[in-house]
């Protein structure tokens, strides 16, 4: 197995010795990290896999705000050259980047949504000002803004009172801002039911209903103890972020992960 780095942005592909046929494009939450060892765990299953970093490198905003989905749908198209199918992994902010670029690529078969987001979140501008996490087109996508009257109440702030709050108070603007989800072809959903970040698991449902009124087939994997981290594997336990609570334990982290796993690696040889 061979690790690339990247040329039109950063980021790593890993070339395994035995090809499936499939490419898998990871993408990382709130951080925007380069995830180069859940790319590595895919590589290992065959798949033709890379991660790149989707803010704060060279060029990019500093921030998750205005992320022009065009960056997604390029490395898709890219992935689609050298592969047979395309598959999308996201997690958080990054399942919410899977599930758009899902539902607007030709390129993507299939995507793997970990504690997911059934709408486009506002993101914060460098001075503070709010727009949405994604654009398109050069504009900002339609999006559910946050009730700024909400305040934490520890030190290490839950956020999922925050969301739950927004979604409530800002009910009016959540159809706009709805990711059309019936576009993705093949979808599995994974969310803790201890998810102290944003309410995943209510999400995931709102992602699954809408799809099965279009008639399509979600597959929808939750743990009652997983928190907003799913481990998969083989992977190494992640601490960077956010300085926020997430919920869960490592073990049902893991748990949760695990039962996940086989469904992965199904798309990985399909």
């Amino acid at each position: 197995m061979r690790e690339v780095r990247l040329r039109d942005v950063e980021g790593v592909r890993w070339l395994p010795d035995e090809v499936s046929g499939v490419g898998a494009l990871v993408l990382a939450g709130s951080s925007g990290r380069v995830d180069s060892a859940r790319a590595e765990l895919l590589a290992r299953s065959g798949a033709v896999a890379e991660s790149i970093q989707w803010f704060g490198g060279v060029g990019q905003h500093e921030g998750p705000w205005e992320i022009p989905v065009e960056l997604f749908l390029d490395r898709a198209a890219a992935l689609a050259k050298d592969c047979e199918r395309v598959l999308v992994l996201g997690t958080s902010f990054g399942a919410e980047a899977a599930l758009l670029t899902g539902a607007h690529s030709p390129d993507v078969d299939a995507v793997v949504a970990f504690a997911p987001s059934d709408v486009v979140w506002a993101g914060v501008r460098a001075d503070g000002t709010v727009t949405s996490h994604w654009a398109m087109d050069g504009a900002p996508l339609p999006h559910v803004p946050f009730d700024e009257s909400w305040e934490p109440d520890d030190d290490v702030p839950a956020f999922l009172g925050m969301y739950e709050a927004s979604r409530r108070r800002f009910s009016a603007q959540i159809e706009a801002a709805t990711i059309p989800v019936e576009r993705i072809k093949q979808l599995v959903l994974v969310a803790g039911g201890d998810d102290q970040v944003w309410p995943s698991v209510e999400m995931a449902e709102s992602i699954r209903a809408r799809r099965e009124k279009h008639r399509l087939d979600t597959l929808l994997l939750s743990a009652p103890d997983a928190g907003h981290r799913t481990i998969l594997p083989g992977e190494p336990t992640v601490t960077g972020g956010m300085r926020i609570r997430r919920g869960g334990t490592e073990a049902a982290d893991r748990d949760l992960g695990t039962a996940a796993w086989p469904h992965v690696e199904r798309l990985l040889h399909i």
